[in-house]
């Protein structure tokens, strides 16, 4: 079995524990960037075209190519197509109701009903959080993205839950090393570009800290004012949280707690 340190929540090594099972897990990069993607269509907003559009309106088919002449004011044959008939008179007007005329409905649009969820088996999702899991005790791999000062994983005592204000957590993670990656993901706050200023969307966010309790404590709702952290128990970890954009290799910084609860889960 692998042993890792415990910090205080000064930045000094209180004692050493076994790390669970999970962090064996083979790095499945494919499988978590296919539970990754699932996981966000479920996030998707159904949209689709009224399927009335461009139909509301009298225009019918009027049989073959051609008019009788009977019927015929000007010399004109009027194409196999649906047109707007005219008020008190035999002729139809303007071609409408196709996707080529006037107003006419879209050629293929969106249709709300379609399956827009990506389906992925329960062993599969799984696996792929399993397997995040033991990424984020890979140095390299988490180096990749984020200031890495320290040892993986990251493990402090349960002091650190009791945490209430946004300053003491900032300063409890600058002792235990993350500090550098927190001041980078503040200087990497950035307005977006296009329309997405206009959607709500109108900062972009650098990823930072991942913290991760045994249980709902006050450091969950202290930590969210801190650009780009993310705080969260064991039951709420996610393939979206551990991998951010479908990338593994996040830093997290674990409570000792959250490692026994995460390793009677994993049991069962």
């Amino acid at each position: 079995m692998v042993k890792a340190n415990i910090l205080g929540i000064d930045g000094v090594v209180k004692e050493s524990i076994e790390l669970p099972v999970v962090f064996s897990t083979e790095y499945k990069p494919q499988l978590i960037q296919r539970a990754a993607q699932a996981l966000q269509t479920t996030k998707k907003q159904p949209k689709g075209a009224n399927p009335r559009a461009g139909k509301m309106n009298t225009a019918r088919y009027k049989g073959y190519r051609g008019v009788p002449a009977k019927h015929r004011t000007i010399n004109v044959e009027h194409a196999r197509l649906p047109r707007l008939k005219n008020k008190g008179a035999l002729l139809y007007g303007r071609v409408a109701s196709v996707p080529h005329a006037v107003g006419g409905p879209a050629a293929h649009p969106l249709k709300a009903w379609e399956t827009i969820v990506e389906e992925i088996n329960k062993k599969e999702r799984r696996l792929a959080l399993k397997s995040a899991i033991a990424a984020t005790a890979d140095k390299k791999l988490v180096e990749k993205r984020f200031i890495v000062e320290k040892e993986l994983p990251i493990i402090v005592e349960d002091k650190i839950e009791s945490v209430s204000k946004t300053k003491e957590v900032s300063e409890v993670l600058n002792k235990i090393g993350v500090g550098k990656d927190l001041n980078n993901a503040k200087s990497k706050i950035r307005k977006r570009a296009g329309k997405g200023k206009a959607r709500g969307r109108v900062w972009k966010q650098k990823k930072s800290v991942l913290i991760v309790a045994g249980k709902n404590s006050p450091i969950l709702k202290a930590s969210r004012n801190l650009p780009g952290v993310d705080a969260v128990t064991v039951r709420s970890l996610n393939i979206d949280l551990l991998a951010p954009g479908a990338q593994a290799g996040r830093l997290v910084v674990w409570t000792k707690s959250a490692l026994k609860e995460l390793n009677e889960e994993k049991k069962n």
